[in-house]
């Protein structure tokens, strides 16, 4: 039976409402696992390396999505729930709009500079080779990344939390299913692993993203919009704690990483 915001949540409801959201979470953090499963056992040591230094620069912008999901479907969940599905559907658009353009601008920025930021992180050698070619095959993804995390919230807010688990674990078989045919079967190495992921990311956005085009009679849907910076504002006010949650892990990581890479070197960091 189909759950509404506006029902009476009991415990067991709740349960029910908010378990996909969880599973979703849990999946959308394979991605990194599954790239160091396959390269590490099938690529080598380096390229497993260079996976966990440069990996947390590409979470780094993944966490607009998170802010911009969590303060924004909060936003939007109000303004629905005063009954007016008009303005709700704006916020929600232009959200998603200036997230695309956001995404953009981070992806052509990390491309850009990819490399010096893995030496500044640490990478020596051919561990620099191979975090500019992971780095600049999966950042020009961080568009469909950043989508895919504020997707994951909107979904709920559209009262679809079990066809948002549904894309996620799509995207995440997606990924396993590629990860094996590019570096096993091709033996496309790293490049297959970024691969991968990126389609992966895709996946997971590319469907909602169609489904909000195209749904007329949903909670939500895609329509023109014009920029609410107030509302905007309050979005990444409202959301800025997930976000700094997802960044301070990611610096965390990369600092832990760079102390690695100066005690032990590579084999530290794969380790």
């Amino acid at each position: 039976m189909k759950i509404r915001l506006s029902d009476h949540f009991t415990f067991n409801k709740l349960i029910r409402f908010t378990l996909p959201s969880v599973i979703m979470m849990i999946f959308t953090s394979i991605y990194g696992v599954v790239d160091g499963i396959f390269v590490s056992n099938f690529v080598g040591k380096t390229p497993f390396a260079a996976i966990n230094l440069i990996m947390p620069v590409c979470m780094v912008f993944g966490s607009v999505g998170f802010m911009v999901g969590t303060g924004g479907s909060a936003l939007v969940s109000m303004t629905l729930g005063q009954g007016n599905q008009k303005r709700a559907n704006e916020i929600f658009s232009m959200l998603i709009y200036v997230s695309a353009a956001l995404g953009i601008a981070l992806s052509i920025i990390g491309f850009i500079f990819i490399e010096p930021i893995a030496v500044m992180l640490g990478a020596k050698g051919d561990m620099i080779a191979s975090c500019t070619t992971y780095g600049r095959i999966l950042i020009p993804a961080s568009v469909a990344f950043i989508l895919q995390n504020e997707f994951q919230s909107f979904l709920v807010t559209a009262e679809k939390p079990q066809f948002g688990l549904g894309i996620t674990v799509c995207a995440g078989i997606t990924n396993i299913i590629l990860d094996a045919l590019f570096i096993i079967v091709f033996r496309w190495g790293l490049v297959g692993a970024a691969v991968a992921t990126a389609i992966s990311q895709m996946v997971g956005s590319i469907i909602p993203l169609v489904y909000f085009a195209t749904n007329k009679k949903g909670v939500l849907r895609l329509c023109s919009t014009r920029l609410h910076l107030n509302d905007l504002l309050k979005t990444c006010a409202n959301g800025s704690s997930e976000m700094m949650t997802n960044l301070s892990l990611s610096i965390v990581n990369m600092l832990y990483n760079f102390q690695l890479m100066k005690l032990e070197g590579e084999n530290g960091v794969a380790a």
